[in-house]
């Protein structure tokens, strides 16, 4: 796993609780993930999908075992030397800032020149399809738009990973399609290593190069699989299809599994 471009390493987390055990969410992740794949991770709510993007980005430090990222580990303490991109459910953009100046700002907490804040700005406003609306304001945009600058500002940045947690999941169907086909080609254009979370198998299928299922808690993989279908993909691909029916079977027996596990355990 050494090799690998992002390693999760028998990657633990629980939390304390008073009185009781502690609530175990993670449960020994080990993951490989080579540079420039775009990785979905699927699990049912509720299973630390968010909690294991926290402990990636260094927001939060696992129990036990490790991410490594580039060679880097990444901790709350370290996370200062990789840079990690994050495109969230909501864009989160600042209404009373452009879209110019949204994308800036993580440009301008990093302390970088003017002229090279301008660059970027202008070259990722470009990659997204957004370079005539840099003067626009969010209220003025669509949502698909409004979710498209927020990608350009996780770029900007130049990521050594790009996190996308459920990034499409507010938008309706049309306009979720539409991006998947514009993040697949930004994908390719910029070369990143993503990791997409999302709780939709068609999707996860369509996008991937590979694809993580991951248990209710404490979270172990279930399935670890990859997508061995070429680009450009059409949702209705047959290749795709029969993937996404095999997926929908294994992820429904993994929580059938589950169920019964639960009424093992109060039985």
């Amino acid at each position: 796993m050494t090799d690998a471009y992002l390693v999760l390493d028998r990657l633990k987390k629980s939390y304390p609780r008073a009185g009781q055990p502690p609530l175990q969410v993670l449960n020994g992740l080990d993951v490989a993930v080579e540079e420039g794949a775009l990785l979905s991770i699927l699990g049912p709510s509720g299973c630390g999908k968010s909690t294991l993007l926290n402990i990636i980005n260094g927001l939060d430090d696992a129990t036990s075992g490790a991410v490594r990222l580039a060679g880097t580990e990444v901790t709350t303490k370290t996370r200062s030397g990789v840079k990690i991109g994050v495109v969230f459910q909501q864009p989160r953009l600042l209404d009373w800032r452009s879209v110019r100046d949204n994308v800036a700002l993580p440009l301008q907490e990093m302390g970088l020149p003017a002229d090279e804040i301008a660059d970027r700005v202008r070259r990722y406003l470009d990659i997204v399809g957004l370079g005539e609306f840099a003067g626009y304001y969010p209220l003025q945009l669509s949502g698909g738009m409004q979710q498209r600058v927020s990608l350009a500002r996780g770029l900007a940045i130049e990521p050594d990973l790009l996190l996308a947690d459920e990034p499409f999941s507010a938008l309706d169907e049309i306009s979720a399609r539409k991006l998947r086909q514009e993040f697949i080609r930004i994908w390719d254009e910029t070369g990143k290593t993503i990791l997409f979370v999302t709780h939709n198998i068609r999707e996860a299928v369509f996008l991937s190069t590979r694809m993580l299922v991951i248990t209710n808690r404490p979270s172990q993989v279930y399935l670890d699989l990859p997508v061995e279908a070429p680009y450009p993909r059409h949702p209705e691909d047959d290749v795709l299809f029969e993937l996404e029916k095999s997926v929908t079977r294994d992820f429904m027996r993994m929580e059938d599994q589950a169920g019964l596990a639960r009424v093992g355990s109060t039985g």
